[in-house]
Order: C-alpha cells, then structure tokens, then sequence
C-alpha cells in the first residue's frame, strides 16, 4: 500500500499536475475559541448525518430483502429511484466533483445544497441498499461539503468554503471510521495546510459519535452481515499488563531428583500443600529444575515400584514461564504445548513457583474488579431527601 501510494504520487504530477484538485481560498491559521466551539458542533453533526446514512443503507437492504421479487431485480429497483432522483434534482448524478469544487468556493445556493442533502441521499442510500455497485468516497464528500454549506449560515464565519471542507473531512472519518485518513485525504485535495486543527476537531468528534451510536461501521456491517466477526477492541489486553510474578503460586512441593519412592511417599504424607497440587517439579541440591512428573505418573510411581527406585524415566522435560514475562506469552505458551501448568524458573534455572490455568483466569477476574471499582459512578446524597421522601 505504501508502494502504491509513493507510486500514485509520483505519477501525478504527470497526469493531474501539482495543484490541488479542489482549491479553495486561503483560511486563517488562527480561528479562535468561537471557531473551535464550531469546529465541535459540526464534528458532532457529522457524526449524526454518519449515522443516519449508515442505518439509512442497511434498512434500506433490508427493505429490498422483504420485496415479493428475485434479488437480481434489486438493482433495476435502485436504478429507478436513482433516475427519479435525476429527474428531480440532475446534480444528484455522478461523482459530482463540480459541486463539490462549487461547495469548497462557497458560491453554492441554499436550493442546490438542500438537493444534495435530500436528493443525494436518498438515492446513494437506496442505490447502495439495492446490491447496484457505487461508489461511497464522492458521495460522502458531497453530503459533507452540503452539510458545512448549511452550517455556514450559523456558524462562526471563517472565510468561503470553510464549514464545507471541515464537515467534508469530518463525515467521511466518522462514516467510514478513518478519522486520520479523513484529515489526510481532506489537506490532499485541497493544500490548505491552515485547517488541519479543525478537520482534527471535527474528525475525530464525527469518528466518537459514531462509534458510541453504531456497533459498526458503514464498511464493516457488510462484512458483520455475511456472518464474519468484527472484533473492536479499545481496552488494553490485561494479560499483556500483568506479570506471571504477580500471579505464580509460591506454596509448592518440589521433589529431589534423587529421591527415592519410599522418601516420595513420607514426603507428600507429610506436606499438606500438595493437595491440590497437579503437577511437580523436580530439582536437584541447589534448587535448580531438572524436569517435572504429573500427580498421576507420582501417584502410580510410588504405588507399583519398590521403594528404593528412583524418579527415573517418569520426569519429562519441563515447558517453563519466567517471572517477568507478561501473561499473554504464556497464554501462547499454553496453547502452543497443550500444558495447564507450567512451573516459573528464574534467569539462572532457580525454581520460583507455578502457573496455571486458573491463575490466568484469576487475573482476569481481579482486573475486571479494578476495573468495575474504577468506573463506579460517583453517588450524590442530596441533604432533603430522606425528608422529602418520608412525607411521600
């Protein structure tokens, strides 16, 4: 994509030249607090056209999907309503880059702009419902660029074609849910370095409406549709955050690797620890881990052999964790191995404890309590109101 990209601009100095495919007059790189507070109200209302046009698209499928007819009639249904929509309004047509150009300079009347809105719109929303193959990025920055265009009446003045190249860049971030390439793609047509704060502003106030409104975007419902998930995820892994230190057990039985079965026996009698314990290390003198043996294998070792037989061939080879590791390596791990339970060696061999399983589960329940105490909702006591509800 990259590539592509250095390659296109490359290119186009050759086919287009090196002037901005909209211009637009040169605005103030300095708006002020009133045209910051604009600036919100038109990434909010960026926001809300986003979302109607979403919801817009795919009722209007879903109105298609309850018509009495073969879905291959669904296009020639959606290109009736386009021609109507011509017939109405003939700039509805298109790409509309002259419109487009036209909003950006300012010079537009009410009447055209209230068309794109209405007309536009409807038919785009219709079209695309009908299965016909159209486009979403001209269309979006027509209705964004008539969006600002009424805008224009009441807020702040900043120059021509201001409010339209901002709510331009702002419904094409929060509609597609791109708010960065919005800003981008918006500076690219036009070159006007000067309104980066404010498409910043717009996009991404667009971009939050229409992720605390939608579940997806206009892009991603398809895909939701077609029975895919869609995974949006904003929190931080807590397994990425939490060390195997915080979480390993401590209180463990290691065995001797020279131990006998006759010692293993007096030894897990006598450790009151082990009950619940499933699997073993095995260390030698110093404390270093030399394999590990199941509570099965153990059990089965010290019940059949003689007590003067050794450890011997039932200790494998040990899949370790480290304290500082965090969580998530050693959910791969796991998976990875097919192990529960893994004990937690130090950098020089040292035995440090064990993990398992439900350890990791425990973590995730006690940072789902941080969690649910961090975002408690502050309680207000008002001083009357014990009294205005006992004479209730």
């Amino acid at each position: 994509m990259a590539l592509a990209s250095a390659t296109a601009g490359a290119a186009r100095r050759y086919i287009l030249g090196l002037g901005p495919l909209f211009p637009v007059p040169q605005h103030a790189i300095f708006i002020g607090p009133q045209g910051l507070a604009g600036c919100v109200i038109a990434g909010l209302l960026a926001g809300g056209l986003s979302s109607l046009l979403t919801v817009g698209v795919y009722a209007a499928e879903d109105s298609f999907a309850r018509l009495p007819v073969h879905w291959k009639w669904w296009p020639a249904i959606g290109g009736v309503a386009v021609g109507l929509g011509g017939l109405i309004f003939p700039q509805a047509l298109g790409v509309g880059y002259d419109t487009i150009g036209a909003l950006l300079q300012g010079d537009v009347p009410r009447a055209v702009i209230a068309g794109v809105l209405l007309v536009k719109s409807a038919i785009w929303v219709i079209s695309l419902g009908s299965g016909t193959s159209g486009g979403v990025l001209a269309p979006l920055l027509m209705m964004g660029a008539a969006l600002g265009g009424v805008e224009a009446g009441f807020l702040p003045n900043e120059g021509a074609g201001f409010w339209p190249l901002v709510s331009m860049g702002a419904i094409l971030g929060g509609t597609m849910r791109a708010p960065f390439t919005a800003i981008l793609f918006a500076l690219e047509l036009t070159h006007d370095i000067n309104v980066l704060l404010p498409l910043l502003v717009a996009a991404i106030l667009a971009h939050g409406t229409t992720v605390l409104l939608l579940k997806r975007s206009i892009l991603t419902e398809k895909v939701a549709r077609r029975g895919f998930h869609i995974s949006r995820e904003y929190a931080t892994d807590p397994l990425e955050i939490l060390f195997v230190r915080e979480v390993m057990r401590t209180r463990l039985v290691a065995l001797p690797a020279g131990a006998t079965t006759g010692e293993l026996r007096n030894k897990l009698v006598r450790e009151p620890a082990q009950r619940g314990q499933h699997l073993f290390p095995v260390v030698d003198d110093s404390g270093r881990i030399q394999g590990v043996i199941t509570r099965k294998a153990l059990r089965e070792l010290t019940e059949t052999a003689v007590s003067g037989a050794a450890l011997g061939d039932m200790v494998r080879k040990p899949v370790v964790a480290h304290p500082d590791e965090p969580l998530r390596a050693v959910v791969f791990r796991m998976a990875e191995t097919g192990f529960t339970r893994l004990p937690v060696v130090n950098d020089d061999g040292q035995l440090a404890g064990m993990i398992s399983l439900h350890d990791l589960l425990m973590a995730r329940v006690r940072n789902l309590n941080e969690e649910r105490h961090r975002e408690r909702v502050l309680q207000l006591r008002l001083p009357f109101a014990g009294r205005a509800g006992a004479r209730d």
